[in-house]
Protein backbone atom coordinates (compact mmCIF):
# COMPACT_ATOMS: atom_id res chain seq x y z
CA UNK A 1 0.00 0.00 0.00
CA UNK A 2 3.16 2.31 0.80
CA UNK A 3 4.29 2.35 -2.87
CA UNK A 4 1.06 3.35 -4.25
CA UNK A 5 0.15 6.30 -1.62
CA UNK A 6 3.56 7.50 -2.73
CA UNK A 7 3.60 7.26 -6.20
CA UNK A 8 0.08 8.85 -5.79
CA UNK A 9 1.31 11.56 -3.56
CA UNK A 10 4.57 12.42 -5.91
CA UNK A 11 2.82 12.71 -9.28
CA UNK A 12 -0.04 14.41 -8.58
CA UNK A 13 1.80 17.02 -6.44
CA UNK A 14 4.38 16.78 -8.68
CA UNK A 15 1.70 17.12 -11.78
CA UNK A 16 0.44 20.64 -10.51
CA UNK A 17 1.26 23.09 -13.07
CA UNK A 18 2.73 20.72 -15.64
CA UNK A 19 2.56 20.59 -19.03
CA UNK A 20 -0.13 17.69 -18.87
CA UNK A 21 -2.06 19.03 -16.79
CA UNK A 22 -2.17 22.56 -19.48
CA UNK A 23 -2.55 20.05 -22.13
CA UNK A 24 -5.76 18.74 -19.99
CA UNK A 25 -7.16 22.08 -19.36
CA UNK A 26 -6.93 22.99 -23.22
CA UNK A 27 -8.54 19.43 -24.44
CA UNK A 28 -11.06 19.95 -22.35
CA UNK A 29 -12.03 23.85 -23.80
CA UNK A 30 -11.07 22.77 -27.12
CA UNK A 31 -13.54 19.57 -27.09
CA UNK A 32 -15.97 20.23 -23.90
CA UNK A 33 -16.53 16.43 -23.76
CA UNK A 34 -14.23 16.07 -20.11
CA UNK A 35 -15.17 12.23 -19.53
CA UNK A 36 -13.56 11.64 -23.04
CA UNK A 37 -10.66 13.57 -21.84
CA UNK A 38 -10.49 11.51 -18.87
CA UNK A 39 -10.61 8.21 -20.51
CA UNK A 40 -7.92 9.55 -22.58
CA UNK A 41 -5.90 10.20 -20.28
CA UNK A 42 -6.62 7.31 -18.52
CA UNK A 43 -4.86 4.83 -20.86
CA UNK A 44 -2.06 7.28 -22.05
CA UNK A 45 -1.24 6.89 -18.44
CA UNK A 46 -2.12 3.73 -17.59
CA UNK A 47 0.01 2.50 -21.13
CA UNK A 48 3.13 5.03 -20.51
CA UNK A 49 3.52 4.48 -16.71
CA UNK A 50 3.04 0.48 -16.97
CA UNK A 51 6.09 0.69 -19.64
CA UNK A 52 8.01 3.17 -17.12
CA UNK A 53 7.49 1.39 -13.93
CA UNK A 54 8.40 -1.94 -16.07
CA UNK A 55 11.63 -0.21 -16.58
CA UNK A 56 12.03 0.71 -13.24
CA UNK A 57 11.53 -2.37 -11.67
CA UNK A 58 13.61 -4.29 -14.29
CA UNK A 59 16.48 -1.88 -13.90
CA UNK A 60 16.27 -2.26 -9.74
CA UNK A 61 16.81 -6.03 -10.18
CA UNK A 62 19.78 -5.89 -12.59
CA UNK A 63 21.74 -2.96 -10.51
CA UNK A 64 22.95 -3.48 -6.78
CA UNK A 65 21.13 -1.49 -3.97
CA UNK A 66 23.09 0.85 -2.91
CA UNK A 67 24.27 2.06 -6.25
CA UNK A 68 20.35 2.31 -7.30
CA UNK A 69 19.64 4.02 -3.88
CA UNK A 70 22.66 6.41 -4.57
CA UNK A 71 20.85 7.25 -8.40
CA UNK A 72 17.51 7.16 -7.27
CA UNK A 73 18.71 9.63 -4.53
CA UNK A 74 19.97 12.05 -7.26
CA UNK A 75 17.46 11.20 -9.63
CA UNK A 76 14.70 12.55 -7.04
CA UNK A 77 16.48 15.62 -5.91
CA UNK A 78 17.11 16.90 -9.48
CA UNK A 79 13.25 16.31 -9.99
CA UNK A 80 12.69 18.45 -7.45
CA UNK A 81 14.49 21.26 -8.85
CA UNK A 82 12.64 19.97 -12.58
CA UNK A 83 9.62 20.62 -10.66
CA UNK A 84 10.82 24.24 -9.32
CA UNK A 85 10.80 25.77 -13.06
CA UNK A 86 7.04 26.61 -14.34
CA UNK A 87 6.02 24.25 -17.50
CA UNK A 88 3.93 26.01 -20.67
CA UNK A 89 2.54 24.28 -23.05
CA UNK A 90 2.51 25.22 -27.05
CA UNK A 91 -0.47 24.59 -28.63
CA UNK A 92 -1.26 24.72 -32.23
CA UNK A 93 -4.03 26.50 -33.35
CA UNK A 94 -5.28 23.41 -36.53
CA UNK A 95 -8.40 21.62 -35.44
CA UNK A 96 -7.86 18.16 -34.41
CA UNK A 97 -8.08 15.63 -36.58
CA UNK A 98 -9.17 12.52 -33.85
CA UNK A 99 -12.21 12.97 -31.39
CA UNK A 100 -11.70 13.58 -27.99
CA UNK A 101 -10.86 10.71 -26.92
CA UNK A 102 -8.24 9.39 -29.52
CA UNK A 103 -6.33 12.81 -29.50
CA UNK A 104 -5.91 12.93 -25.64
CA UNK A 105 -4.67 9.59 -25.62
CA UNK A 106 -1.90 10.35 -28.29
CA UNK A 107 -1.13 13.39 -27.02
CA UNK A 108 -1.26 13.00 -23.58
CA UNK A 109 1.02 9.32 -24.16
CA UNK A 110 3.41 11.58 -26.26
CA UNK A 111 3.49 14.44 -23.63
CA UNK A 112 4.49 11.87 -20.90
CA UNK A 113 7.63 10.60 -22.79
CA UNK A 114 11.02 11.72 -20.93
CA UNK A 115 8.47 13.73 -18.79
CA UNK A 116 9.29 14.31 -15.22
CA UNK A 117 6.26 12.45 -14.13
CA UNK A 118 6.96 9.76 -16.21
CA UNK A 119 10.95 9.02 -14.89
CA UNK A 120 9.42 9.61 -11.61
CA UNK A 121 7.02 6.52 -12.14
CA UNK A 122 10.61 4.51 -13.16
CA UNK A 123 12.22 5.70 -10.12
CA UNK A 124 9.38 4.49 -7.49
CA UNK A 125 9.09 1.53 -9.55
CA UNK A 126 12.97 0.67 -8.96
CA UNK A 127 12.79 1.96 -5.60
CA UNK A 128 9.11 -0.42 -4.87
CA UNK A 129 9.94 -3.14 -7.08
CA UNK A 130 5.86 -3.42 -8.04
CA UNK A 131 4.82 -2.96 -11.42
CA UNK A 132 1.36 -2.85 -10.45
CA UNK A 133 1.13 -0.61 -7.44
CA UNK A 134 3.41 2.26 -8.95
CA UNK A 135 1.12 1.71 -12.19
CA UNK A 136 -1.78 2.43 -10.02
CA UNK A 137 -0.49 5.24 -7.64
CA UNK A 138 1.03 7.09 -10.41
CA UNK A 139 -1.73 6.77 -12.81
CA UNK A 140 -4.63 7.95 -9.35
CA UNK A 141 -1.99 10.84 -9.29
CA UNK A 142 -2.11 11.96 -12.69
CA UNK A 143 -5.84 11.54 -13.17
CA UNK A 144 -6.50 13.37 -9.46
CA UNK A 145 -4.26 16.28 -10.89
CA UNK A 146 -5.32 16.11 -14.11
CA UNK A 147 -9.29 15.86 -13.36
CA UNK A 148 -8.74 18.90 -11.66
CA UNK A 149 -7.77 20.59 -14.70
CA UNK A 150 -10.63 19.43 -17.43
CA UNK A 151 -13.43 19.45 -14.23
CA UNK A 152 -12.46 22.40 -11.91
CA UNK A 153 -9.87 24.33 -14.09
CA UNK A 154 -11.06 28.02 -14.46
CA UNK A 155 -12.56 28.03 -11.23
CA UNK A 156 -8.97 26.52 -9.73
CA UNK A 157 -6.87 29.36 -11.39
CA UNK A 158 -7.76 32.40 -10.27
CA UNK A 159 -7.59 30.67 -6.45
CA UNK A 160 -4.62 28.34 -6.13
CA UNK A 161 -1.20 29.98 -6.64
CA UNK A 162 0.65 27.61 -8.60
CA UNK A 163 4.22 28.41 -7.39
CA UNK A 164 3.48 27.43 -3.80
CA UNK A 165 2.11 23.46 -5.60
CA UNK A 166 5.26 23.52 -7.59
CA UNK A 167 7.11 23.73 -4.28
CA UNK A 168 5.32 21.27 -1.97
CA UNK A 169 5.77 18.83 -4.84
CA UNK A 170 9.56 19.73 -4.71
CA UNK A 171 9.49 19.65 -1.23
CA UNK A 172 8.18 16.31 -1.98
CA UNK A 173 10.66 15.11 -4.44
CA UNK A 174 13.21 16.46 -1.98
CA UNK A 175 12.27 14.05 0.64
CA UNK A 176 11.76 11.05 -1.42
CA UNK A 177 15.80 12.19 -2.42
CA UNK A 178 16.90 12.50 1.23
CA UNK A 179 15.45 9.22 2.00
CA UNK A 180 16.97 7.11 -1.24
CA UNK A 181 20.59 8.90 0.04
CA UNK A 182 20.52 8.10 3.81
CA UNK A 183 19.36 3.81 2.25
CA UNK A 184 22.88 4.42 0.10
CA UNK A 185 24.94 6.31 2.66
CA UNK A 186 23.38 3.15 5.72
CA UNK A 187 24.21 0.43 2.95
CA UNK A 188 20.66 -1.12 3.24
Amino acid sequence: MEAIVSSFLLVAASEMGDKTQLLAFSLVTRFRKPWAVMAGILVATLANHALASSVGTWVSTHVPHRVMAAILAVTFIGFGLWTLKPDTLEESEKPPRFGAFLTTVVLFFLAEMGDKTQLATVAMAARYQNVVQVTAGTTLGMLFSDGLAVFLGEKLASRVQMKWLRWIAAALFFVFGAVSLWAAIRGT
